[in-house]
């Protein structure tokens, strides 16, 4: 059933900035990311383009605040990778991640992540999460060094989504007590792996 538009366009109130996470939202879960533009979240919320940007800056934060995410992984990916050596950077990434959330948001995110589990909208907003915000940055920060980059970063991303279920969700032992280093030793390793082993390997082509 088609939604019933708002006439006209509003101006900024106390209620424009939740209008637009609603409408945000809602295309985000149904079209995916890329698909939706901000004009087009502009029109479903009956807003004013530029109110957006007032909010929010960028199309990345108004992501990031839909899905309430209290911090964006993005930059601390980009951080321990960039200019690095190939060698080792499945430990740096781990231990990057495990810090990101053994950190002061972590029940902030396994909010996010307990919600994406249980609502399938959710589910597809966090899968979202995982392409735009972690296996894109090691794209564009790994893509120059390695080839088949979407396919290597993704099996990266179920080692980080699986650590942590394991590690905050199900808490299961030894898991969900070891520290960052031990993680990044353990975990490292297999992250190296996905990032320099023949993709055949990974995946069967054709």
């Amino acid at each position: 059933m088609a939604r019933t538009k708002r006439a006209g366009r509003r101006s900024g109130n106390p209620d424009t900035r939740a209008e637009i996470l609603a409408a945000a939202r809602r295309l985000f879960a149904e079209e995916g990311f890329e698909s939706v533009s901000m004009r087009r979240i502009a029109g479903e919320a009956g807003v004013d383009p530029s109110l957006i940007h007032h909010y929010f800056g960028s199309k990345d934060e108004l992501f990031l605040a839909a899905i309430e995410l209290p911090l964006d992984p993005a930059p601390e990916v980009a951080a321990v990778l960039k200019g690095g050596e190939l060698e080792g950077a499945g430990g740096r990434l781990m231990h990057a991640f495990v810090a990101i959330w053994d950190g002061p948001h972590q029940q902030k995110l396994l909010a996010v992540v307990r919600s994406s589990l249980s609502k399938p909208a959710m589910s597809f907003v966090l899968k979202q999460l995982f392409e735009h915000r972690i296996v894109k940055t090691i794209e564009e920060t790994l893509g120059d060094q390695v080839d088949h980059i979407p396919v290597r970063a993704s099996f990266v991303a179920t080692q980080v989504f699986g650590l942590v279920v394991a590690r905050y969700i199900l808490k299961l032992e030894p898991v969900a007590s070891l520290d960052r280093a031990e993680l990044a030793a353990t975990i490292g390793p297999t992250i190296d792996r996905y990032l320099t082993m023949p993709v055949e390997h990974l995946v069967a082509e054709g």
